[in-house]
């Protein structure tokens, strides 16, 4: 239809006889969703070979889909985009499956999700020392170690330390951003996200006019086209870049 354009998003793995119905409308809630303009999006058919499903998109939407997919590829995609893709990556990986969303007509609006070809291996346990950076919110405990709560704009991060430690560290509760030195284990998520496991705390430091940048943040800047990703690397060189060295 001259009024309408045509998106397609493939699953290699399945027909449209061997796609459970659950699946189907999993997929297509997704798709809907990185889509975006709900009013403008319609579902039409599971085409045939591979599984395809046929979304139909309104003229009056079809800049703002555009552009919604373009950014969704970048470095700058935002996080509700970035949780949306990695969500159907996560689905197709359980699938054993890839997946390619592109625009019927349209060479270049080609987005494929690499699904069970993501990397599977999760790096955990790495212990090393370390630290970690941002405004101290909670302190105490009862046994014989205490434990503080610091808060950065990753999120809140949980450490202990010996009591000694503790009330040294007590009066700047709510105050100056800090630096807590000492020993912590990491592990990288399959979507090569660094988690705190443990952080054993030995010293801190009051830091002033600093910008707290994050080990997550560095490592999607390192990795904005994927090409570290899609290389290889190792763990030695995963934690040089989280440290940002």
């Amino acid at each position: 239809m001259d009024d309408q354009i045509e998106y397609r998003f493939k699953i290699d793995t399945f027909t449209p006889a061997t796609l459970p119905m659950k699946r189907l409308a999993e997929y297509m809630l997704e798709i809907a969703q990185l889509l975006g303009e709900p009013e403008h999006v319609h579902f039409v058919e599971v085409a045939e070979g591979s599984a395809q499903l046929v979304q139909l998109i309104d003229y009056v939407a079809i800049p703002k889909v555009r552009d919604r997919l373009r950014t969704s590829i970048t470095a700058a995609a935002p996080e509700e985009l970035v949780r949306r893709r990695n969500q159907i990556d996560k689905m197709l990986a359980a699938d054993n499956a890839v997946g390619v969303l592109h625009e019927v007509g349209h060479a270049t609006l080609v987005i494929r999700f690499p699904g069970r070809e993501l990397i599977s291996e999760e790096i955990a346990g790495i212990a090393e020392e370390g630290s970690l950076r941002g405004q101290l919110v909670r302190i105490g405990g009862s046994d014989n170690t205490a434990h503080a709560l610091i808060s950065n704009d990753e999120g809140t991060f949980t450490c202990e330390m010996p009591r000694d430690l503790a009330r040294a560290l007590a009066p700047h509760l709510y105050g100056m951003p800090i630096r807590i030195d000492g020993r912590g284990r990491w592990r990288r998520s399959r979507e090569g996200r660094w988690e705190l496991q443990h952080f054993r705390a030995t010293s801190f430091v009051v830091l002033k006019d600093e910008v707290l940048m994050g080990s997550v943040a560095r490592l999607r800047d390192a990795n904005k086209d994927g090409a570290l990703i899609e290389r290889g690397l190792t763990a030695d060189e995963l934690l040089r870049i989280r440290h940002g060295q």
